[in-house]
């Protein structure tokens, strides 16, 4: 691969591995200190190589500055077994699970970026304990197949597949090119060729193959109806991989979340662009609203009443607060100043700063 500088010594990692219920090895990264910030894994990662990626390596250093974050190659990728059986949703959401259940995690944010939203919200409807956040850049919630609606999409769609088995492993990068392209269009020549060359170090035709198929077909619609944690979708508006239609759908399928569209043509941003320090601005934003436990206050709340002024803390207004936990909005706000009287508050700045002194 083209050669790059050395990594900055805060990105110096820790690399392990975990079983998945099946046997699977699962490669782990985490990086930096604080508290934890766990991404999903997605296609086209290698744990050990993204560090030296002029692509990744912004990433890295910035997601790393507040917290320990981290990363896993996805099964069939990167420095996981690339023997693999089987390629589905369920595999992958129980990769994550033996992620969690490896590192001792409690309570975290979670990042589903691209297809891994799909993974990060099927998990988080199955442990909504544990996702105090969830962040969706890029995501979606139907795969290419299950949102085609001509004849041109779907043979589009397998005609993507069938150009993995051709061209991933040639030593001519035309046929990865064309990948490319839809993930980094306003990529420089040296990270166009950094992205080809990780295309074919990532995994091998079939895997790719194999695994861009099963993403065609994942549909986490209804799941994505159920969730109850705090939501920010990320969407680039000129997006050549997951059209910008399908973050303003998972935005409005999500009970409270926060859609932002960010002025990019590239599915995984760049730190040379504009929308970069958009999207960090608002990631710092979101992340830096919530660590907090209302239960911890000596105010006598009950519990419902906890869960409100956890959502008040997040910033929530009270429609959305009551979109979120199923509640009218009458109901919601007669809590809401419950709550302000026997906390001994007046606004909602006032109860959060309450939260927040005694969060800590």
């Amino acid at each position: 691969m083209p050669a790059v500088p050395s990594p900055p010594s805060n990105l110096r990692q820790n690399l392990r591995f975990c079983s998945a219920a099946d046997g699977t090895r699962i490669a782990i990264a985490s990086i930096g200190s604080g508290p934890p910030l766990l991404r999903a894994a997605h296609w086209l990662s290698h744990v050990e190589h993204d560090l030296h990626s002029p692509v990744w390596r912004p990433w890295l250093a910035e997601l790393a500055r507040d917290h320990q974050y981290i990363r896993y190659d996805q099964r069939g990728c990167g420095l996981s077994d690339s023997s693999v059986a089987d390629f589905s949703l369920d595999a992958w959401v129980g990769d994550l699970e033996a992620v969690v259940d490896s590192l001792g995690l409690r309570r975290f944010p979670l990042i589903g970026m691209s297809q891994g939203g799909a993974v990060a919200i099927a998990y988080a409807v199955r442990h909504p304990d544990k996702v105090s956040h969830l962040v969706l850049p890029g995501a979606y919630a139907r795969g290419a197949l299950r949102r085609a609606t001509s004849d041109a999409e779907r043979l589009e769609a397998e005609t993507l597949v069938n150009l993995i088995r051709l061209g991933w492993g040639r030593d001519n990068d035309a046929f990865r090119q064309v990948f490319t392209n839809q993930f980094i269009p306003g990529g420089t020549p040296a990270q166009h060729q950094w992205w080809n060359e990780l295309e074919r170090l990532t995994a091998s035709p079939e895997n790719a193959a194999r695994t861009l198929e099963a993403f065609h077909r994942v549909d986490v619609t209804e799941l994505a109806r159920q969730l109850r944690v705090p939501t920010l979708v990320l969407h680039a508006r000129g997006d050549a991989r997951v059209p910008f239609d399908e973050g303003l759908r998972l935005a409005a399928l999500i009970p409270g979340a926060r859609f932002v569209p960010l002025d990019s043509d590239n599915h995984v941003l760049l730190d040379t662009e504009p929308a970069w320090p958009a999207f960090l601005a608002e990631l710092r934003g979101f992340l830096g609203a919530a660590p907090v436990d209302a239960s911890r206050g000596d105010a006598a709340l009950t519990a419902a009443e906890r869960e409100v002024l956890r959502l008040v803390a997040l910033g929530l207004d009270n429609p959305a607060i009551a979109q979120q936990l199923n509640k009218s909005e009458k109901t919601v706000r007669n809590q809401v100043s419950s709550i302000f009287d026997k906390l001994g508050v007046h606004t909602r700045a006032e109860a959060i700063v309450y939260v927040r002194d005694r969060a800590t």
